[in-house]
């Protein structure tokens, strides 16, 4: 049996992911397809996205259905085809618009812009600008298309701050305003399912960071949208999702890192080039909150930190202090844009030794701990103190400023990392 008939076979046999208004448990169908994605050696890879477990059926599971699709260029199938362009062309789905999250539905804007709204001329498909608006905009549009089912289909990086989760917040809060069902064709978190970090104060929220989960989540999408149809949704929409459906990665758990899947990397946005730029980011993110160039303008975005008139000795401070799963390189850049365009920089690199290790949030405080101590002259945070909703609230640059140690901030986050790995345990999906 080819690999397209024996996935076909096997997905048609197995129901998809149903959570919403029942009991958030981990089903019975799911241990199944997991042990199953072990047994598929014809895909060639140890993971299946769900978007291509739907395409092995033929995207059956949308017959009859008016599909809105939230995506933008990650949504490809193992064949790199984007699953709108797979959707249309197969015949077999009704695609009556698609959304478009920051950076756009073909990715072609830079960090805090979108494509607008535009006829897709590979597909004729109209595609809404869903960047920024409200949840009533959203879903005036899912009106307009007569969208009767919402299919969300990003690659997040796991991190709080990156857009796109808080993308499948407001499609899910349209949703339900609109009477839509959604599906999450699910991938897997790239820096893998443990979860790290301060809990966002909901005094902080913002367009990065508008409900309280910590910094380094550990979730995927799927587990995301479990967790917010039963927390958050009842008292933001006034009700859950009528029906939510999750299509499950397969093989996927929770200790792996993006290097781990087999699978080929898509830039989820063009600031975040390979997989090793998403292990530092949910740290090294923070520097955009200080006048730090955060490395945009050059080839390594995230790993590569400095400003003028740093030099060797915040590299020797680094390596000193033995962090687990990096070392630091002295560098000297000269951004392309953004920060410090066109002027020689000197910083840092950083080298990602040990991925199992590496606790990229601890290792970004104690950067901006000793950057401010070596350099007080350079360091400075931005002057519309964008690092406190990055954050999720004033505790780390006040903190800083009051001279406290590393551990004096880790220390702090404690108790609320603690209550959030509580509150996330019944929405996991995956061992």
């Amino acid at each position: 049996m080819d690999r397209r008939k024996f996935l076909t076979a096997t997905a048609a046999a197995l129901p998809l992911l149903h959570c919403s208004n029942q009991a958030n448990e981990p089903t019975e169908e799911l241990a199944k397809t997991e042990q199953e994605a072990s047994e598929l050696k014809l895909w060639g890879s140890r993971v299946i996205t769900g978007a291509d477990w739907l395409a092995a059926t033929d995207w059956r599971s949308l017959t009859g259905r008016k599909v809105g699709v939230v995506t933008n260029p990650t949504g490809v199938l193992s064949d790199k085809r984007h699953i709108v362009d797979a959707m249309v062309a197969s015949g077999q789905v009704n695609v009556v618009a698609v959304f478009g999250p920051e950076h756009g539905f073909r990715g072609t804007a830079q960090a805090g812009g979108s494509e607008g709204e535009y006829t897709d001329p590979r597909t004729g498909l109209h595609v809404y600008d869903a960047y920024g608006i409200s949840a009533s905009k959203l879903a005036e549009f899912y009106r307009k298309a007569g969208v009767d089912t919402v299919v969300f289909d990003i690659a997040d990086v796991g991190a709080r701050f990156y857009t796109y989760i808080w993308t499948l917040y407001t499609a899910m809060h349209a949703a339900v305003a609109a009477g839509a069902s959604v599906m999450v064709l699910d991938r897997p978190n790239p820096v893998g399912g443990q979860a790290f970090g301060p809990q966002l104060d909901p005094r902080f929220s913002s367009g990065v960071g508008r409900k309280p989960i910590v910094q380094q989540h550990g979730m995927t999408a799927g587990e995301l949208a479990r967790l917010y149809d039963a927390e958050f949704l009842p008292a933001d929409a006034g009700g859950r999702v009528s029906n939510l459906e999750i299509v499950p990665v397969r093989g996927w758990r929770r200790r792996s890192t993006f290097h781990d899947t087999g699978l080929d990397w898509v830039p989820p946005s063009p600031n975040m080039p390979t997989p090793d730029t998403a292990l530092v980011y949910p740290g090294n993110c923070l520097f955009e909150g200080t006048v730090l160039s955060e490395g945009r303008g050059t080839t390594r975005p995230f790993e590569t930190i400095g400003a003028p008139n740093i030099d060797w000795r915040w590299a020797e401070r680094l390596n000193e202090l033995g962090l687990r799963g990096i070392q630091f390189r002295e560098t000297y850049f000269v951004p392309t844009f953004s920060k410090f365009q066109g002027a020689l920089c000197g910083g840092v690199q950083l080298h990602v030794t040990d991925r199992a290790t590496f606790e990229p949030i601890k290792t970004v405080i104690a950067m901006l701990v000793s950057v401010k101590q070596l350099f007080p002259s350079v360091f400075a945070w931005r002057s519309d103190k964008f690092v406190d909703k990055l954050f999720g609230s004033d505790r780390l640059r006040t903190m800083i400023d009051a001279g406290a140690s590393s551990n004096d901030v880790i220390d702090a986050w404690q108790a609320e990392l603690s209550a959030f790995r509580k509150q996330r345990a019944p929405y996991l999906l995956y061992g």
